[in-house]
């Protein structure tokens, strides 16, 4: 079982809490300057270029307990942090617009460390990524599918 933000719902023992994250992605920026990935404030906001587009997301740390769910949808109080981080921070004086905007689930808990574990002998898991999912994804993948080879 790979759901992350969502394996509370299916295995309760799991110390796995939902947080909805939320995105935006810009329209095509001519001569876009920015390039790479890049982190704010200890992570919590991070933006990166994205096929001369600019994808930013984060900042549930800012959202409470809203942003604790595993329920899809935006906020306008972060939606609204986002924009201002684009308009201020990353491509002041530039006008863009936004293209497209969704919100994931992410699986976080007390620790950094991700689960990867057999529950039974049937049920294994690899969750709780703390927010890092695609950076550290592929690596769990393996763990997980080690763990179950030996099964």
């Amino acid at each position: 079982m790979a759901t992350n933000g969502f394996a509370q719902r299916l295995l309760p023992q799991l110390e796995v809490q939902p947080a909805r994250n939320q995105v935006l992605l810009t329209n095509p920026i001519r001569n876009l300057r920015l390039k790479g990935g890049y982190h704010l404030d200890a992570g919590y906001f991070y933006f990166r270029s994205v096929r001369e587009r600019v994808l930013i997301g984060g900042g549930r740390h800012l959202g409470g307990e809203e942003e604790a769910t595993d329920a899809f949808g935006q906020t306008e109080f972060i939606y609204n942090t986002l924009m201002k981080l684009l308009q201020t921070q990353i491509l002041p004086g530039q006008d863009f617009e936004i293209e497209h905007s969704w919100s994931g689930i992410l699986g976080i808990g007390s620790q950094k460390k991700p689960i990867i574990q057999m529950t039974s002998p049937s049920i294994g898991v690899a969750v709780r990524m703390g927010g890092m999912g695609v950076a550290i994804g592929t690596l769990v993948g393996i763990q997980a599918a080690e763990m179950i080879s030996l099964y």
